[in-house]
């Protein structure tokens, strides 16, 4: 029984306070506070390396009630650190799945708090931005737990891309397939490598480091940059690849980090945003189509609007966001390269936004037969 549990502490950095009950391990955890407004998909979200280091804020008030399924993982493991929700459901309604949500967090040794006022938290950090938190389920002095959240480094200039990625190349698909792709994996979710295998693509996965002649060597038809967490701006070794492979003229696709770094490899900087976007419902229009999509998202950091404008002559803006008219997609002019700042392969989410895949696939058509 949930009253049968000890107590459980939420401290923000600005010292607002907030007390529940454990979820998952006991424990201590810190990381930046986020939310995210989806409905479903929970387990996808849990395993987006894009939230390593941050602590998330369900705002659907039940978690857990379908319960977890392996298949359904985007990496190996639980990237978030850690979980804040209302309801954290332990009963679960889905005969196929593998195991319910406590046990899952324990086998992963994630900490958690249930039982807090979720809405309360999120208008906290829509009224005041993003800031680090602690959650313990084994500390109660609320000094000691200031002392700890206070070791805790900002998102702001922090390089996380490498810590999720693969330690190794690997190769996905099917050699035989029409196209090769090139894979900087900087936390790529498995979806994103779905789509790209339902294309006929064969992909060789790289470590975040890679060098660009290590890259050049395999002969891809094309590259990708991957989804990731952190800040781009301290990436400099990932910008200084991308601006060699721009001038191999090959067709490159990035989304999310990826989109952030191709546009710092042309001059545009970026900046943490005052909240983030993270959610499977954000309204996005395609400015060269003239139509309009709904997103999934997750990013706390955006491209520079004014330098974008500064660059004009070397890119073009292709997407924005209803809702705050940030930048959500860019295309190089005098080379067959784009990216997106939100997640076209959308898990979960809606797949307003397959067709990008398939754009890229065009781009390597066109590239081709040149």
């Amino acid at each position: 029984m949930i009253e049968d549990l000890p107590k459980a502490t939420l401290l923000l950095e600005d010292g607002t306070l907030f007390i529940g009950k454990p979820a998952g391990k006991i424990g201590t955890t810190v990381g930046e506070i986020c939310f995210n407004t989806g409905m479903t998909g929970y387990q996808e979200i849990f395993t987006d390396p894009s939230y390593y280091g941050q602590v998330l804020v369900a705002t659907n008030v039940h978690v857990g009630n379908y319960g977890i399924k392996d298949a359904e993982n985007e990496s190996d493991s639980i990237k978030i650190a850690g979980l804040i929700c209302r309801h954290f459901t332990n009963d679960y309604s889905r005969a196929q799945a593998d195991r319910s949500i406590q046990e899952y967090f324990e086998n992963e040794q994630l900490v958690g708090i249930q039982e807090v006022d979720t809405r309360a938290i999120v208008k906290h950090i829509r009224s005041k931005g993003a800031m680090n938190c602690i959650i313990s389920s084994e500390i109660s002095d609320v000094n000691t737990l200031k002392k700890k959240l206070a070791q805790v480094p900002s998102m702001d200039g922090l390089e996380l891309a490498s810590k999720v990625s693969t330690k190794e190349p690997y190769f996905l698909g099917n050699p035989a397939s029409k196209w090769k792709i090139a894979v900087l994996d900087f936390g790529t979710k498995q979806n994103i490598l779905n789509c790209f295998l339902e294309r006929d693509c064969f992909l060789r996965v790289f470590p975040a480091k890679t060098t660009y002649s290590e890259l050049k060597k395999w002969d891809p038809d094309g590259y990708f940059l991957s989804n990731g967490p952190g800040d781009p701006a301290p990436m400099n070794y990932a910008v200084d690849t991308i601006k060699q492979i721009l001038k191999d003229a090959k067709p490159l696709f990035g989304i999310c980090l990826g989109h952030q770094l191709l546009a710092r490899a042309i001059g545009i900087s970026t900046f943490k945003m005052h909240h983030g976007h993270r959610g499977i419902n954000h309204p996005v229009k395609n400015i060269v189509m003239d139509h309009c999509e709904i997103t999934s998202q997750n990013h706390g950091f955006g491209i520079n609007p004014e330098d974008v404008i500064k660059y004009a002559d070397q890119v073009k803006i292709t997407h924005r966001n209803l809702n705050d008219e940030s930048i959500e997609g860019i295309q190089l002019n005098a080379v067959p390269a784009f990216s997106v700042q939100y997640h076209p392969e959308a898990s979960p989410g809606p797949h307003d936004s397959r067709y990008l895949f398939d754009q890229f696939i065009e781009l390597l058509k066109n590239h081709s037969s040149n």
